[in-house]
């Protein structure tokens, strides 16, 4: 049997959290697209297997991605994930974001300790809200929100970014973060883990996955015309870049969701 909880974080972490959620399933095969924010997973139960690599009973830090990925949990398994808000992970570990771009990262990959040692407390605890309150402990002793006027001028990039679906310019990006062209794309890529182009193109795609779970009848050349791709063939070779499949395909596997506007 499946089951799935979404938690939301307490203060002061929701600033830098998005929420928690919580996967209880059996043998499953299921892909991962990219969804704009840096993940911290913790997996019990049977291995689970991710593009070559099998994990069991670990720790993994998820950076930023610009592709998709197949996962495959082998049996029984339990998954505890934190998402952070696309700039949170930066208050919480000390290298910069963007040289996990494209990686899933044990924490005995990182040489982290204290994350090693919340790896096994977690696997051997069964109750759910007893580790999502450890993983809450954890953060707040590791919260180290350090040049806080970067935090500001990301959330304001960030939010300019939200509100308009992916389609700004980063000279505007720029301006709301009160930084010249060459430092906002140096602190973007450290704080929120990759180049703000690439960023902007996972927003959009997840932006067209709001459209169509709001409309799902809507035809692809309108999806294309919302979401301001240049035409039908941009947004399909877009969707087959992120998901692997056309928009069609897609809709025909899964119902579209966003997991970055939901």
């Amino acid at each position: 049997m499946e089951s799935f909880r979404l938690i939301t974080p307490t203060a002061p972490l929701a600033g830098f959290v998005k929420q928690y959620w919580i996967l209880r399933t059996g043998a499953v095969s299921e892909r991962i697209i990219p969804s704009g924010n840096i993940q911290l997973c913790f997996y019990s139960g049977a291995s689970l297997a991710c593009s070559g690599q099998v994990w069991n009973s670990q720790a993994v830090l998820c950076g930023q991605s610009s592709g998709f990925a197949d996962l495959q949990a082998l049996g029984g398994i339990r998954i505890i994930s934190v998402v952070f808000q696309p700039y949170g992970a930066h208050a919480f570990f000390s290298l910069p974001m963007a040289e996990l771009c494209g990686q899933k990262v044990t924490a005995g990959q990182l040489s982290d300790a204290g994350l090693r040692e919340l790896e096994q407390r977690i696997a051997g605890t069964p109750d759910d809200d007893a580790c999502i309150g450890m993983i809450e402990a954890f953060l707040q002793k590791r919260f180290r929100p350090e040049a806080e006027y970067n935090y500001r001028r990301m959330l304001s990039a960030i939010t300019l970014i939200d509100r308009s679906g992916g389609e700004v310019r980063l000279p505007e990006l720029a301006r709301a973060a009160c930084l010249s062209g060459k430092q906002f794309q140096r602190v973007f890529s450290a704080y929120v883990g990759m180049k703000p182009k690439e960023f902007l193109r996972v927003v959009r795609f997840q932006y067209a996955l709001s459209v169509l779970q709001r409309s799902p009848g809507m035809s692809f050349s309108r999806l294309a015309y919302e979401c301001g791709y240049y035409d039908q063939s941009h947004l399909i070779n877009e969707f087959r870049v992120f998901s692997g499949y056309t928009p069609g395909e897609y809709t025909s596997v899964c119902l579209p969701y966003s997991d970055y506007f939901s």
